[in-house]
């Protein structure tokens, strides 16, 4: 075996001790100097070199503190030098100088590329958050802006509230992003770090086990998305240094298939929002629901009314039916019993026990106020006796198709008469669609499938709309990209406008949007359009993280069993013409095994500023005239 020689071991040991950065070289610098100074120094000693004495003064002698001082002066200092005398010492001053320039320049660039380096490091964001209690999104898509925008409202009433994101992303960018997009964030403080959320090392930056939340995002473009969420999940839930507590954990999942892995792996820590199965759910409700859009975004949102859940004493041993006139300022829409679960519009006699909280929509948690019922608050005349209608068949059109389309014909299904009928025109070949394996299972539809174009303005008006009451443009996001697809929605639903403009007909159409900011681009028609995006999911992503428990309500509330949120006629509750208040209102609904949350007047339907005409949570005090054409927001089972 050849050993190392001496030289190689010496050049071995200096390589080493250059990879030790910008303090190594900066001390490798300083024995240079040293070195330099301590050789001039002895040089001086031994051969007696001093300055040159002015006529009539003695000569100096240099001793070794006064010759190591005039030597390192010289080392920093270039211009000393022009002022010494003799010969012989200015040319070994000038020899200090030139080794001091030689080091001092070194040190100049040494600092200034350990500077760099370290803007670098801080740029790319690796430093650990000493955050508390903070919100932590993990991953990234066009959903964070508004998941950070909703957390910015609801923090408002928050002291020092922090949302930290973690991205694969460089920091700047990300920085840079949520301030354009975002804006003000008032008294939210958002801190971003650049890292993989698999990595294990990487997560601990942000320090996920200090955090009251955690939102996981599906990234946008990526083909095995679920399972990246899965593992973000993982890397929580199965971390060595995991903290004791129950993590709250909030993740999107798209595939209905990878719902059960999840659950899996997430365990009782993670709330998991199917985004895909929720927006076929909305659609079909928004589609036979005019205006239930806006009450939806009401709900989901924090601009306006939200959902809370409180416990009242006062209430224990009293009926659900007695609970909903006990609140002024805010509308109850079902219980949480204390051994879990959540009743959404339970029936009136539901007697409220201990440990029991109700579902309240408030404007704030510090609104839900039990205020008893007033004497004479309801006004029995006022109250309208309901004729029974039988319900007509439906006929639906759906324009367009991707992966939710099947999810949409069964719950259309669940919700039609017996009878109904629904046609799907798409350029997706019928096989493709998998509607023959629906078909078998459809109890109240018949389904009839078109191939075509849907921007071709000849295969829409061979149509015949106006024999629809319905029509759903699902874009065709299985097939291209967001704004490709977004653009074929929107060329689809300026001619069915223009169609119906020119023709005089009238139907319902509900569009879906793959990007957000297409929304408002295609809001070209009148308000009963409810643009269907992954808007929705941000805004109950944020909604579950703020309170896991909402998620089983909005769960009940998508599903087609138990209650769902119906506006229906006005006549059907009051009198016409007449001032009644809305405890009179809510009485009348809870007669009918119902629960009544809000209003529409179709006068202000066309209104953006009045919400088109829909209030949810009215103060119950508040007197109201309703016309017929007017609707009444209620929980009902049908």
């Amino acid at each position: 075996m050849k050993k190392a020689t001496l030289s190689q071991r010496l050049r071995y040991a200096f390589d080493r001790s250059l990879s030790g950065g910008t303090v190594s070289l900066i001390g490798w610098l300083a024995l240079g100097s040293v070195f330099i100074v301590l050789t001039a120094t002895a040089i001086i000693l031994l051969t007696g070199l001093a300055p040159e004495a002015a006529e009539g003064q003695e000569p100096q002698v240099l001793g070794f503190a006064e010759a190591f001082w005039q030597t390192l002066m010289r080392s920093i200092d270039p211009g000393t030098v022009a002022g010494d005398m003799g010969w012989g010492y200015r040319v070994l001053m000038f020899a200090v100088t030139v080794g001091g320039i030689f080091i001092v320049s070194l040190l100049i660039s040494v600092l200034s590329s350990g500077l760099q380096g370290k803007l670098e490091e801080m740029r790319k964001g690796r430093s650990f958050v000493v955050e508390e209690g903070h919100t932590l999104i993990l991953g990234w898509s066009a959903r964070v802006f508004l998941i950070i925008r909703e957390l910015v409202i609801a923090n408002e009433n928050q002291q020092r509230p922090r949302v930290v994101v973690l991205a694969d992303r460089d920091k700047v960018e990300i920085e840079e992003e949520i301030r354009a997009r975002v804006g003000d964030t008032k008294n939210t403080r958002v801190v971003c770090r650049s890292g993989n959320p698999i990595d294990l090392v990487e997560l601990e930056i942000v320090n996920p086990h200090a955090a009251k939340s955690i939102i996981i995002l599906s990234p946008d473009d990526t083909p095995d998305a679920d399972a990246q969420v899965i593992k973000m999940i993982l890397a929580l839930t199965n971390n060595p240094n995991r903290r004791e507590e129950p993590y709250h954990i909030v993740a999107e999942i798209r595939d209905e298939k990878n719902m059960e892995v999840a659950r899996i792996v997430g365990g009782e820590e993670a709330k998991l929002v199917l985004s895909s199965d929720i927006i076929a759910r909305i659609t079909v409700q928004t589609c036979l629901q005019v205006g239930l859009s806006i009450v939806y975004t009401e709900l989901l949102d924090y601009g306006g009314d939200e959902i809370y859940m409180q416990e009242e004493p006062r209430l224990v041993g009293r009926t659900y039916g007695e609970a909903l006139l006990a609140y002024e300022s805010c509308s109850l829409m079902g219980l949480r019993p204390g051994g879990g679960g959540v009743r959404v519009n339970p029936p009136a006699e539901t007697v409220i026990r201990e440990g029991d909280k109700v579902i309240a929509i408030a404007e704030d948690d510090d609104k839900v106020v039990f205020t008893g019922t007033p004497e004479g608050a309801v006004d029995e005349a006022a109250i309208a006796q309901a004729a029974t209608e039988e319900r007509r068949p439906e006929r639906v059109l759906v324009l367009g198709w991707n992966k939710r389309g099947r999810t949409i014909v069964r719950e259309l299904d669940n919700y039609v008469p017996e009878g109904s009928f629904l046609k799907v025109v798409a350029d997706t070949p019928r096989e493709e669609t998998w509607l023959d394996a629906v078909a078998g299972e459809l109890r109240h539809l018949s389904l009839e499938f078109e191939q075509g174009d849907t921007t071709d303005r000849k295969v829409l008006d061979r149509l015949g709309l106006t024999s629809f009451q319905h029509i759903i443009l699902l874009c065709y996001a299985d097939q291209l990209d967001a704004q490709a697809a977004d653009a074929k929605t929107m060329i689809t639903l300026l001619h069915l406008r223009d169609i119906e403009r020119k023709k005089g007909e009238s139907y319902s159409v509900v569009s879906e949007m793959v990007d957000v900011r297409n929304r408002a681009l295609a809001a070209v028609a009148k308000a009963d359009d409810f643009i269907v995006s992954d808007e929705l999911t941000g805004l109950l992503l944020t909604q579950v993280s703020e309170n896991g428990e909402l998620l089983e309500v909005f769960q009940d509330l998508f599903r087609s069993e138990g209650s769902e949120i119906y506006l229906k006629p006005a006549k059907d509750y009051v009198a016409m013409g007449r001032a009644v208040n809305f405890y009179t209102v809510t009485e009348s609904a809870r007669r009918r095994g119902e629960t009544a949350i809000g209003y529409r007047l179709e006068r202000h339907a066309n209104d953006p500023a009045r919400a088109y005409g829909v209030r949810v949570n009215p103060p119950k005090s508040e007197a109201l005239t309703f016309q017929p054409e007017d609707k009444i927001i209620v929980l009902a089972e049908d």
